[in-house]
């Protein structure tokens, strides 16, 4: 099921977790993301845009720790078409491989308050969900 998805993953890493730290981390789930070089470009461009609407100095050191990441060779890091602009794409699937299993998501993401609330306005939660049935039934234990 989804706890086994963080199986092998480096314990520092799972301390505590961070979204992108767990997606990108060569020790984490890097080498199982099937479009590991569009989910690269696509969260990197978040942390950027963050950058530029918030100025906060922890999302700049976070984003030059994700640049600093050396992958083996491996790990296709080829941006794709839609990359080159530096603008998030409004739908980026994650493609995972867990196994003989090949598992698809597609997310969204909630931010709650509003411009004049500063705590709220940093509040964001991104949900993942199954993008198909075969994704659907290995989270189920079908």
């Amino acid at each position: 099921g989804a706890g086994a998805l963080m199986t092998g993953i480096a314990p520092e890493l799972l301390a505590v977790p961070n979204a992108m730290r767990l997606a990108l981390h060569p020790n984490a789930l890097a080498g199982q993301i099937d479009n590991f070089g569009e989910w690269r470009a696509h969260l990197l461009a978040r942390v950027r845009q963050q950058i530029e609407a918030s100025g906060d100095a922890g999302l700049e050191e976070l984003l030059n720790e994700l640049l600093g990441y050396v992958y083996p060779e491996t790990i296709d890091l080829t941006p794709h078409e839609h990359d080159a602009s530096g603008d998030p794409a409004i739908v980026v699937p994650l493609r995972l491989r867990f196994g003989d299993a090949r598992l698809s998501f597609i997310s969204t993401i909630t931010v709650f308050g509003t411009p004049v609330d500063v705590t709220l306005s940093e509040l964001a939660i991104e949900t993942f969900f199954p993008a198909d049935a075969a994704t659907s039934d290995f989270l189920r234990g079908k």
